[in-house]
C-alpha cells in the first residue's frame, strides 16, 4: 500500500493539542510533511517555544503515524515563523 500526504493529514486530525482541544492540523502547527515510500518527516511549531506538552504531541503524532503504517517518522521543529493562529482557529477559540 502506498502511503500518501493524505494518509499522513488523516492522522494528524486526530491528535489534538491538550491545551487548545484544536486538532494540530487544523490549528497549524504541521508546517511541511514529507513522504518517501513508508518515510515521513513531519516538519511543525508549537503553540509557543515553551509548550509544555510539546513532548507529548509529539509522541502522539509518532504512535499515529506508525500505526497508519508509517515506518519511524522523523520530527523537525521551528519557530520561524511563530505560530500565528489563523482567523478560523481565532474564531474558534472565541478571539475574534
Amino acid at each position: 500500500m502506498t502511503l500518501t500526504k493524505k494518509d499522513a493529514v488523516e492522522v494528524l486530525k486526530q491528535i489534538q493539542d491538550p491545551e487548545l482541544a484544536i486538532d494540530v492540523y487544523t490549528l497549524g502547527l504541521i508546517r511541511e510533511i514529507k513522504i518517501k515510500k513508508k518515510d515521513i518527516k513531519v516538519t511543525m511549531t508549537f503553540t509557543s517555544p515553551t509548550c509544555p506538552y510539546a513532548p507529548q504531541l509529539v509522541a502522539s503524532i509518532k504512535a499515529g503515524l506508525k500505526t497508519r503504517g508509517f515506518t519511524e517518522p522523523e520530527m523537525e521543529f521551528t519557530f520561524n515563523p511563530p505560530w500565528e493562529p489563523s482567523e478560523e482557529v481565532k474564531m474558534m477559540l472565541g478571539l475574534a
